[in-house]
């Protein structure tokens, strides 16, 4: 993989826009967007020979970095996801394979692997006071069963982002109505699992993403899922958020290439729209918002948009 593809997956990964991230080490946000795209290479000076502190992923940088035909090669990069991932099942046998195929996923996308916590039974689950990111959930097990567990686990929570893991169907409708992730049945497919687990890491990072909205007058930091649109009117940028609307000093390039892709949508030049505030749609256009906002949709983009808003909404399930 090429620098500019392993920054930009990490950057964003971390939830960092560019602009955040050229703070953190000191060069321009143009610097960051040319590294990025590949169209100039870092050189290493002394003021970047330190640790860039991103919300969710931490880069080393040492000196001893080498360039073997314009390919990035870092010796001593370590990178960390901030998440606590649990594990509620009484087979310590599936509990161990669990937890082998995460520590697989984190390695294969070149992330240290988050913490593991792992659990026997529900009462213990719950009675654990640390923060519940992703959970694996069986539903057989002694005492409390799964589906009470996931059902107080989201009433605490529910942003919590719950995988039922079991070999008994028959539970799935009861187990939909608090609103599980994912249903991954036993014996665990892995490629399966790589799937669900990149879907649930790119929703944790929806979840958890601030975005800062630049104005004349300053920058507001906002959360993704308060971002309802964005809208090009005449020479001037709309954001337009579930607080009020923002005049950004940025382009609709600069929205459409920060935004995360898996929830944000260009349904049109002028616009480009949240998939979570979307109340219905045709074929020319997109209604936000309890019918607020009113979002053009290009007639040749309906068909891509109606695909990618139903993955949404199954990623969101």
């Amino acid at each position: 993989m090429k620098i500019g593809n392993k920054l930009n997956q990490l950057r964003k990964l971390s939830g960092m826009t560019q602009e955040q991230l050229a703070v953190k080490i000191d060069v321009s946000r143009q610097t960051i967007s040319k590294w990025e795209s590949d169209s100039a290479f870092p050189r290493f000076y002394p003021k970047i020979h330190k640790k860039m502190s991103f919300h969710t992923v931490c880069i080393y940088i040492p000196t001893q970095v080498l360039y073997n035909n314009n390919v990035f090669i870092n010796k001593q990069t370590v990178n960390e996801v901030k998440m606590r991932i649990l594990i509620c099942d009484d087979d310590p046998l599936m509990i161990e394979q669990l937890k082998k195929y995460c520590k697989n996923f984190f390695d294969k996308i070149h992330v240290k692997c988050p913490e593991l916590a792992c659990f026997s039974d529900g009462e213990s689950l719950l009675a654990d006071k640390g923060d519940k990111d992703i959970l694996f959930l069986d539903i057989e097990m002694p005492g409390m069963n799964g589906i009470y567990v996931g059902n107080e686990l989201k009433r605490a929570n529910s942003s919590i982002i719950i995988f039922i893991v079991t070999s008994y169907s028959e539970y799935l409708d009861e187990a939909m109505r608090f609103q599980v992730f994912r249903y991954l049945s036993k014996p665990i497919d892995k490629q399966r699992f790589f799937r669900n687990m990149k879907d649930a890491v790119e929703l944790y990072n929806t979840m958890t993403i601030k975005i800062p909205v630049e104005t004349k007058q300053g920058i507001h930091t906002l959360s993704a899922s308060d971002i309802i649109a964005i809208e090009a009117q005449a020479r001037k940028v709309v954001v337009h958020t579930t607080l009020c609307d923002f005049e950004s000093v940025h382009n609709m390039q600069y929205w459409l290439k920060e935004l995360p892709k898996n929830c944000f949508f260009q349904t049109h030049r002028s616009f480009i729209i949240n998939f979570e505030h979307v109340t219905d749609f045709d074929h020319t256009l997109v209604n936000m918002a309890g019918n607020q906002i009113h979002a053009y949709l290009t007639k040749r983009k309906y068909s891509a948009f109606k695909e990618a808003y139903l993955l949404y909404l199954e990623s969101t399930r």
